[in-house]
């Protein structure tokens, strides 16, 4: 495969190095391209036009089925998604019309003979004008939808949806997870506090500290209840990116982020979905495929994959980057209560 690449890569640089040679030489010498270098060159870019769309839905047609599932496990995440579809929609309609007219007016205007030439207007008020309004109109539309969308996101002191404040905490390579206590406010912490157990740095002399929760491996989350992130860093720039509920907040050290959203879709009912199983047996397609391998040079099988929700790192943040990454269950708010509840406090723990 490798080896194709480098061909194809040295066979473009050629076809350009001899294109441009070529060019210099007509400038040098004021020669004129034929009338049949011009047609060649017509179709050529026709070849191109049908190429790309060729590749186009090509992609759609093999790639897709790595996409995330289509439901979104957030109430926020469906606002995004439906700006993200109809972003998409505005794009793909524009490009395919717009591709289509720059290749197709290039063949139709090639170079014939000097009675065949293009018109050329200098200016027209009436094209510019809605060439200029319309786009400027769905752009506003865009924007606005993506900043309420945003706000919602973002919005971490409206107190009337009783949220649960949770805090992420991200180094190299892993994540570590605080859940406020009972007074529902999550206690400061400072990375110079980090001593022995203490690794996220929590200030235990602050008194909304000492009824703070930690977890290591896991975290649960509500269904219907909004949850807030508190995020920090210890060392890098990280990215605390929950895929399937459609949220992402850099990790930056020295400062803390914010988001939040509503978990819509337990983790249960997530596997149950035919979208999610398409996915799941498309993957231990190929991971059978490996495993058949692994056995052959007398190594394990991979296990069977089982759909869960992630907490990813999605900035490369090292050479583990690949490997940090954290469980997150969601489940019924009867259920998170019990489990909840089966923590000890840090108070507990630390002290």
């Amino acid at each position: 495969m490798t080896a194709i690449l480098y061909i194809l890569v040295f066979t473009i640089i050629a076809i350009g190095s001899w294109q441009a040679v070529k060019i210099f030489g007509l400038l040098k010498s004021n020669e004129i391209a034929t009338e049949k270098e011009n047609n060649i060159n017509g179709w050529l870019m026709l070849g191109i036009m049908a190429f790309l769309y060729s590749l186009m839905i090509f992609s759609f047609y093999k790639y897709s089925k790595v996409l995330l599932p289509q439901l979104a496990a957030s109430e926020e995440g469906l606002h995004i998604d439906k700006l993200f579809k109809i972003t998409f929609i505005l794009i793909f309609i524009v490009q395919f019309i717009t591709q289509f007219l720059i290749f197709y007016f290039t063949f139709k205007y090639r170079g014939k003979d000097k009675s065949y030439k293009a018109t050329f207007l200098t200016d027209n008020h009436k094209l510019e004008f809605f060439w200029t309004i319309i786009p400027a109109i769905v752009f506003s539309g865009l924007i606005i939808y993506g900043l309420w969308t945003w706000n919602l996101v973002t919005d971490i002191t409206n107190k009337e949806d009783n949220p649960i404040y949770i805090e992420l905490y991200s180094k190299q390579f892993q994540w570590e997870a605080r859940y406020a206590g009972k007074d529902n406010i999550l206690g400061e912490a400072n990375i110079r506090n980090i001593k022995g157990i203490n690794t996220m740095g929590v200030d235990m002399s602050d008194k909304n500290s000492q009824d703070d929760k930690a977890v290591l491996h896991e975290i649960y989350l509500p269904k219907g209840r909004k949850v807030v992130f508190q995020i920090r860093s210890q060392d890098v720039i990280h990215s605390a990116y929950m895929p399937h509920f459609r949220a992402q907040m850099n990790c930056v050290p020295g400062m803390k982020t914010y988001m939040g959203f509503t978990p819509s879709v337990t983790t249960e009912e997530m596997r149950n979905n035919e979208d999610t199983k398409i996915k799941v047996t498309n993957i231990n397609k190929i991971r059978a495929v490996n495993s058949k391998k692994l056995i052959a040079n007398g190594e394990d099988a991979l296990e069977p994959y089982i759909f869960d929700y992630l907490l990813l790192c999605n900035k490369i943040c090292g050479s583990s980057h690949y490997s940090m990454q954290m469980k997150i269950v969601v489940v019924e708010e009867s259920e998170y209560n019990k489990w909840i509840a089966s923590k000890k406090t840090l108070a507990q723990v630390i002290n």
